[in-house]
């Protein structure tokens, strides 16, 4: 028995199956690039008063919405006095929200003096980030991981915990950072 024309049709479509869900194709990714690295974006803005943050091992970049400082890209040491420098800025720039990407040690004392400042600090996962086009140096992954976070397209991975949270003694303190 030879199949209908309109069942033959039906097999032999070469469009891939419909995931729902969060999965995009390739074509709906860059769709989706190009709106968020474009100046007119019709995405909602979900934290309006957002910076990102590059961690380094000698130095951490910080952006800002360009409206908010003259120079909205800045480098930061890792001294205390230069966090503390870096959290100041970051108030008088009118920001409430920080995205920060470490892989290691680097962001504990950042994390900590900028939640101390009274900041909401979202640590992500830099697996979250590395896949998505577009930054190149320190500065434009600094600006990256602060559009990301305004458009709330970023999740926060965990919060960091203090040493003087331990109450457990040394013994819990050594498991967390191995």
């Amino acid at each position: 028995m030879k199949p209908k024309p309109e069942e033959k049709n039906k097999r032999t479509t070469n469009h891939p199956p419909q995931h729902h869900g969060h999965q995009m194709n390739r074509k709906q990714r860059r769709e989706m690039m190009r709106k968020i690295q474009s100046e007119d974006l019709s995405l909602e803005v979900i934290h309006p008063d957002a910076a990102g943050i590059d961690i380094g091992n000698e130095s951490h970049y910080v952006a800002v919405p360009p409206s908010r400082d003259s120079q909205p890209v800045r480098r930061f040491g890792c001294t205390t006095a230069q966090l503390k420098a870096m959290a100041a800025w970051l108030q008088q720039c009118g920001i409430r929200t920080v995205a920060m990407q470490s892989t290691g040690v680097y962001g504990i004392a950042v994390y900590d003096i900028l939640e101390q400042a009274g900041l909401d600090v979202y640590l992500v996962n830099a697996r979250d980030t590395k896949n998505l086009p577009g930054r190149k140096t320190d500065v434009q992954e600094s600006q990256w991981l602060m559009k990301l976070h305004t458009y709330g397209l970023l999740r926060n991975s965990f919060r960091m915990l203090r040493k003087n949270s331990v109450r457990k003694g040394s013994a819990a303190w050594n498991r967390i950072e191995k």
